[in-house]
């Protein structure tokens, strides 16, 4: 980020921290009708139309490092196969044997040159070529060339591995758009995969995520943890196209000395020396649709991830990657060690507190008292969000009184900002009144 973007940033913090209303011609944002978060029916389009069409996140190179490495990878219903083939591409499959469909990995992890159905030893390369076939003779004309595993979507971004099911699909640097130039800084290409932990919660998937969309919540829900690290008055909400958005805040000018205290005596972390002055200094989070979460600073990318496993369930996925830390413990951001948890781990009091209400939101969402969401300014993410769900599954597709109205238009939209002549317009009126 250059230095007059970076300038442009700041003077636009301290130009939301005054505002006294949403920016001229922003627009009203209409009610989120209520059973978006309780109707199976949108659920069903949700599922068809939105997790069956964009990039997902499924793994980190780490979790399939050496030629021949494969993994299993179930986040998205179809049951898929991740493997570092033996020609260095990394590949996903759907893990069904070509043959009576019976799953060709049965392990969670592991390394073979060849993947090998447990069933009756169809026998595939890991580019996924069948390549082996007991008693062949007795199948007739059997085109083995058209007999390999079938492929799904995959692409990188730095050691990050993505998957789409639509074969459609547009590449995933142009999914991401913008964004991609803007997390260059964060060198995806070297970070490590330290952490990743996987929690049940008993909510819609966007009640959990939303949690993490906006930060008008901080000061009553953090504010021991979030608020004496973030001035949320001067936070500035971006929207990016594809229903991606992002949010920087400073830190409050006199910071409290327990919190100074407690950033002095942190870890000795290892730091990601291209990161530019706003990720060293600022707070920042990236929403990138449908599901990942994530806050970018000079030592972490710690992405959230959010996926629906029922219609009022969610498995949250918890995630630090970090540079080398050689022989030190592995950082991990969002869990503690806990004793008494099956998995050794529990989120950490931060992720607690963004999750301790969401299955009493759930119930109170279920009945004849929650009619509408009415969204602020502060909470534009989240409305851009739901736009962009409805344009994924195609707004015709939705029932009328589950829609959301396409309220905001592209003049808000990256790389255009209207606050930004806004701002330049009241500078310029000050100068000439004082």
């Amino acid at each position: 980020m250059d230095s007059a973007t970076i300038a442009t940033m700041k003077a636009l913090m301290e130009w939301e921290g005054q505002r006294k209303a949403p920016p001229p011609g922003f627009p009203k944002l209409p009610d989120v009708p209520a059973a978006r978060y309780t109707s199976a029916e949108y659920y069903a389009l949700e599922q068809e139309h939105i997790f069956r069409k964009t990039w997902l996140f499924a793994a980190h190179l780490d979790e399939v490092p050496e030629p021949g490495s494969f993994m299993r990878w179930n986040n998205a219903g179809d049951p898929i196969i991740i493997v570092h083939g033996t020609d260095g591409v990394v590949r996903a499959f759907y893990n069904t044997c070509r043959h009576r469909g019976a799953p060709v990995v049965t392990a969670d992890k592991g390394c073979a040159r060849r993947l090998v159905c447990p069933y009756h030893a169809w026998t595939y390369k890991t580019d996924g070529t069948l390549v082996g076939v007991p008693e062949r003779q007795d199948f007739v004309d059997l085109d083995m060339a058209t007999r390999g595993l079938i492929p799904v979507r995959c692409e990188m971004f730095g050691k990050l591995i993505f998957v789409n099911f639509d074969d459609g699909a547009t590449s995933l640097r142009d999914f991401l758009g913008p964004i991609a130039e803007e997390w260059e800084e964060f060198g995806f290409d070297k970070l490590r995969l330290a952490a990743r932990h996987s929690f049940d919660l008993a909510c819609n998937w966007k009640v959990a995520m939303e949690a993490n969309m906006e930060v008008y919540h901080v000061p009553f829900i953090h504010p021991e943890t979030v608020a004496p690290l973030v001035d949320a008055k001067r936070n500035v909400n971006h929207l990016y196209p594809g229903g991606h958005g992002r949010m920087l805040a400073p830190p409050p000018r006199e910071m409290q000395r327990e919190s100074v205290r407690a950033l002095e005596n942190a870890p000795n972390w290892t730091a990601i020396e291209t990161v530019g002055e706003l990720g060293r200094t600022h707070t920042q989070s990236y929403t990138i649709f449908p599901n990942w979460v994530s806050p970018l600073s000079n030592y972490f990318v710690p992405p959230l991830i959010f996926w629906p496993t029922s219609l009022t369930s969610t498995r949250l996925e918890l995630i630090t990657m970090a540079p080398d830390w050689g022989d030190g413990e592995a950082p991990d951001l969002w869990t503690v060690p806990d004793e008494t948890s099956p998995s050794g781990r529990a989120m950490a009091r931060l992720i607690q507190e963004d999750t301790q209400f969401g299955e009493a939101i759930q119930r109170s969402m279920e009945s004849r008292g929650f009619r509408s969401v009415p969204l602020s300014y502060q909470e534009s993410r989240i409305y851009w969000f739901h736009q962009h769900c409805d344009r994924m599954i195609g707004v015709d597709r939705v029932p009328p009184d589950l829609r959301v109205e396409q309220a905001i238009g592209a003049e808000w939209v990256s790389p255009n900002d209207p606050r930004v002549a806004l701002m330049e317009q009241n500078a310029a009126d000050l100068a000439m009144t004082g």
